[in-house]
């Protein structure tokens, strides 16, 4: 290329340069920096303080609690919604179901609704009087007699069962995709030389689909570690303190909420990002995606 058609291009990538500067390499290097000081908002002063915000991490009994919910929740609803979207794309791709098309939109359809919108309606459905605990008593069934946000026993599952219904539509698509790369003549001589459509699924979709499955478990493990806005609008955290307190939720409490912790909630912010470097490269290990 000519200096004339370098240049050309770096005016057109300007401004994407510059918002990516500003917007994501800037705060990125500034919470570094915060992570390593004493930061209070109200006096907007730092006091270098070296890493003692990341090794009270380890002693902090609401980083623990907030750990142990988030793992729960990612190891919790990460199977489930893998499993519950690979057999809808499964499904739909077999052709047995009529007007694909639809059911196709109408899964997919949550994952690109507000989720502010979707958690203040399962907060509605969740409520004492709400349209589950009715159906529920209509059917005989127990339930949870103040609602299924306000019991410690069933509030972070009920989290969890909204995020898979609301994950599911987006990685059936994803594994759509992987199953139309397969080829068709390999289903059509595994049936000629007598395999079951349970045999052709263990020998010939899943090993094919283990790019997409690696791609789809890492994506949606990172995303379940990073679950907030579902806390924010549901239970604030509770009923109970520490009852569904997340860890990126435990980010905004002591970055927002509290004056003096900004640089304590970027060490934890980082502290959370090392976290998913190690538990994405295993997973990449486990399911045999190495290059």
């Amino acid at each position: 290329m000519s200096v004339r058609t370098h240049r050309h291009t770096f005016i057109l990538l300007l401004p994407w340069l510059l918002t990516f500067a500003i917007f994501w390499l800037y705060p990125l290097g500034y919470s570094l920096y915060l992570s390593f000081t004493k930061y209070s908002t109200l006096s907007n002063t730092a006091e270098f303080i070296g890493f003692r915000n990341y090794t009270a991490l380890f002693s902090d009994v609401e980083v623990w609690y907030a750990l142990r919910n988030t793992l729960v929740f990612t190891f919790g609803s990460v199977p489930v919604t893998t499993a519950f979207a690979l057999s809808l794309a499964v499904l739909l791709h077999s052709k047995m179901v009529r007007f694909a098309g639809f059911f196709r939109a109408a899964y997919f359809m949550p994952s690109v609704t507000s989720l502010v919108v979707i958690a203040l309606i399962f907060t509605n459905l969740y409520a004492k009087d709400g349209y589950i605990n009715l159906l529920l008593s209509m059917a005989g069934i127990p339930h949870p007699n103040r609602g299924w946000l306000l019991e410690p026993s069933t509030a972070l599952a009920s989290v969890m069962a909204m995020d898979v219904w609301i994950s599911a539509g987006y990685y059936m698509v994803l594994f759509l995709a992987g199953l139309q790369t397969i080829p068709t003549d390999l289903y059509e001589a595994a049936r000629l030389a007598g395999a079951s459509a349970w045999q052709q699924f263990w020998r010939i979709t899943l090993p094919l689909l283990r790019p997409t499955m690696t791609f789809v478990v890492v994506i949606n493990t990172i995303k379940s570690f990073q679950v907030f806005v579902e806390m924010y609008v549901m239970t604030k955290g509770g009923p109970t303190p520490g009852d569904t307190t997340t860890l990126v939720y435990q980010v905004f409490v002591n970055a927002f909420e509290r004056s003096d912790m900004m640089g304590y909630a970027s060490a934890l912010a980082y502290g959370i990002f090392i976290l998913l470097v190690v538990l994405s490269l295993m997973q990449m290990k486990l399911v045999g995606e190495r290059k």
